[in-house]
């Protein structure tokens, strides 16, 4: 059944209630992540790529979501499937995380929802040289995979702290390791989201709260479409999804999928300004104006 509340948001059950499901089914990973962090999770960036993706395995798992994104119709489409095929209750939240009041309107419709696990998966990057850029789009890009993110991280930080327990994954990316001329503001939001989750990761752990960077490598999620950019080999959302679930709670930051470790770990041994340059390179490569 689909009812709409005053806050323009949407809420989506099947007729089968969630404890009618056998648990027993789910794997002890699925387990693992309900007992730990359920029963509720929000996904932000969740009606495609790598948040959607993540989202899907969650509701297999058994958790409540709360799905946000800027696509209404994707979103409810999303949400009625899963409700219905895995009898969960999903609620919508239609939003664009560059309007400054979008996190205001989150908090506010959660707060009686006993979230426990915050997916900051939300984000989008620009290509290109800086100076040429479009400095609205740099705002938005900045507001939405810093801004936005920094605010949901601290407000549910400190929900999960007082429930005594809680997960929070931050999207984060390979490009986050070094400068990347050609996307060079992209990969400084995803620096700074980097060093915000390796540093939470340790304030928050004696606290009961996980907390990880995620970074994967070039990945088919639509960010090229977006980005002006043109991709060669790339993984998957699904090839990234399920790893980054593994590793939350278990180390600070995640390398989803063999691209990611190889590009990651082969540009190490080399001095910074070197992987600058050659970064540089490969985004030049990749960018299509």
């Amino acid at each position: 059944m689909r009812a709409t509340d005053p806050m323009t948001t949407t809420k989506f059950s099947a007729q089968t209630p969630p404890q009618a499901i056998n648990s027993a089914k789910r794997s002890r990973k699925q387990q693992r992540l309900l007992a730990r962090y359920g029963p509720w999770a929000l996904v932000t960036g969740a009606s495609s790529g790598i948040g959607r993706e993540i989202a899907l395995l969650l509701a297999q798992a058994g958790f409540n979501l709360v799905l946000v994104a800027r696509r209404e119709e994707l979103l409810n489409d999303l949400a009625e499937a899963m409700a219905h095929q895995h009898h969960i209750e999903v609620r919508v939240i239609p939003a664009d995380l560059a309007d400054s009041a979008a996190v205001s309107k989150i908090m506010q419709f959660t707060q009686t929802i006993d979230i426990g696990l915050l997916i900051a998966a939300a984000g989008f990057g620009t290509s290109g040289t800086f100076a040429t850029s479009s400095l609205e789009e740099e705002i938005n890009m900045l507001n939405v995979n810093c801004l936005a993110l920094m605010a949901l991280t601290q407000q549910f930080g400190q929900r999960f702290i007082k429930r005594g327990r809680g997960g929070m994954v931050l999207l984060s990316s390979i490009v986050a390791f070094q400068g990347n001329p050609n996307a060079a503001h992209y990969s400084a939001t995803k620096a700074y989201v980097q060093a915000l989750a390796e540093a939470l990761y340790v304030e928050m752990a004696p606290l009961g709260v996980d907390v990880l960077a995620a970074a994967p490598g070039p990945t088919n999620s639509g960010f090229a479409d977006r980005a002006g950019m043109t991709m060669g080999a790339a993984l998957s959302p699904a090839d990234v999804a399920q790893p980054i679930l593994n590793a939350l709670g278990r180390r600070p930051t995640v390398l989803p999928g063999f691209l990611s470790k190889l590009i990651t770990y082969s540009l190490i041994p080399l001095p910074r300004a070197l992987r600058v340059r050659i970064m540089g390179m490969v985004m030049s490569g990749m960018v299509q104006h």
